[in-house]
């Protein structure tokens, strides 16, 4: 049974803290786009800091890229996002919500909430229609079909399409990989849960390419390098689970594919992909494109069109996994309390400086070592209000560091300074 009220609890936390707001909320917001806050937007960007230095910086066979949002339309025909990019969409004419055909199971009725769309007496659901996920813009002054662009629905492509400009100016050999963080933007059906699904996301996303026959145990090395990464951010291992895709649900570039899952209050849901894409990608565009794209091994002395391991992990959704593995309630002399227990390398705020009151030298104490602080890592400095109060901000903030400058931290800076006059 989904735990609603978590979620419902962290939303107002992220909202009260500053973590995520909704998009355009003076207007009404806009569905299922949000906006990252102050807090929110250290978060973010130090998990994929610390995706990119596993990734890229740690690694001496990985290139970063970053690849535009706007590509030719060539490029979405080739992988078969133009024709074959689609959910299956069914209306309802009473209450004119939409929803996807395959997950009306999991859907909720909006006029009868324990009923399933097409359950309640009063649902009326259309014959379904496919419908493509790629927003749709036009390049240039005349909206026509000639003038037609994508917004990226995946950052991949822009990775296949780079490949050979990334190995010759980096002198890379095959197996190398070539790693990307970007926006990414599909115009989902239901999208939801907070930030886990929506329109508008960022991917990060590396595509290892190696020489056919060695994928498979490519494949699994990478399979076992990023659960260690997931677990090594700090989430619960009891927490965390690998789906493998049934012939059923492989799309149709993959030979396998594994599913990282986290144990969300709404169920087990999908935060990383890990698949063997084959050739499928490079060999579409070299066809579309009638450029060659093959590898050739000067010390085999052989041509091939390389393999491809993928892994795909969406920036937002191990945000939210973080968000929500950090979350917990404490209990203190009849008091609750929210703490968000970061791992103290994703914290928003590694540290605050909080002097004990506003005198005795103990907040220009506090402001010089906050200062100094800044200098080095993100710092807080909090002079507001009861020290437990300001304690219990930082603890819904998930500040792993807090100092407290009090009368006793005055006296022992002043016998410093008097002994360092002594000694000259």
């Amino acid at each position: 049974m989904a735990d609603t009220s978590l979620m419902d609890k962290l939303v107002s936390l992220c909202k009260r803290r500053g973590f995520v707001f909704q998009s355009s909320e003076i207007y009404g917001g806009l569905g299922s786009v949000w906006d990252y806050g102050p807090l929110g937007v250290e978060l973010k960007n130090n998990i994929k800091q610390r995706w990119w230095r596993a990734m890229v910086q740690a690694r001496d066979d990985i290139e970063g890229l970053d690849a535009a949002i706007l590509m030719a339309p060539q490029v979405w025909e080739a992988s078969g996002h133009v024709a074959g990019f689609t959910d299956p969409l069914v209306d309802c004419r009473t209450c004119k919500a939409r929803f996807r055909e395959d997950q009306l199971a999991q859907a909720q009725c909006p006029r009868k909430p324990s009923k399933h769309p097409g359950e309640h007496g009063d649902c009326d659901l259309t014959e379904a229609r496919q419908f493509n996920l790629m927003f749709k813009t036009f390049m240039g002054p005349v909206e026509e079909s000639a003038a037609t662009v994508y917004l990226r629905p995946e950052t991949a492509q822009g990775i296949y399409v780079n490949y050979l400009n990334v190995m010759q100016a980096s002198r890379q050999k095959i197996p190398f990989g070539i790693a990307q963080i970007g926006k990414a933007f599909r115009n989902e059906i239901t999208p939801g849960n907070f930030i886990f699904r929506t329109r508008e996301f960022e991917q990060m996303e590396m595509q290892f390419f190696v020489k056919p026959g060695t994928d498979d145990a490519w494949f699994e090395r990478w399979r076992e390098w990023r659960m260690e990464w997931h677990v090594a951010l700090g989430l619960d291992p009891a927490k965390l689970r690998w789906h493998e895709h049934g012939p059923d649900e492989l799309a149709h570039y993959a030979r396998r594919a594994y599913d990282v899952e986290y144990e969300f209050p709404f169920g087990w849901q999908e935060i990383e992909g890990v698949h063997n894409r084959t050739d499928f990608d490079l060999k579409a565009h070299q066809e579309h494109s009638g450029k060659k794209l093959e590898y050739f091994d000067q010390a085999a002395g052989e041509r091939y069109l390389p393999y491809i391991v993928e892994t795909s992990a969406g920036a937002d959704r191990i945000m939210l996994t973080t968000l929500v593995d950090a979350y917990r309630e404490e209990t203190v002399e009849g008091e609750t309390r929210v703490v968000l227990g970061f791992h103290p390398a994703i914290a928003p705020i590694k540290a605050a400086v909080l002097p004990l009151v506003k005198k005795d030298g103990m907040p220009e104490l506090a402001t010089e070592l906050f200062h100094n602080l800044k200098q080095q890592v993100a710092a807080f400095y909090d002079a507001s209000g009861a020290i437990g109060r300001r304690y219990r901000r930082m603890d819904e903030a998930g500040t792993p560091f807090c100092v407290t400058i009090d009368g006793e931290s005055v006296a022992e800076r002043s016998e410093e300074h008097t002994s360092e006059l002594q000694s000259h």
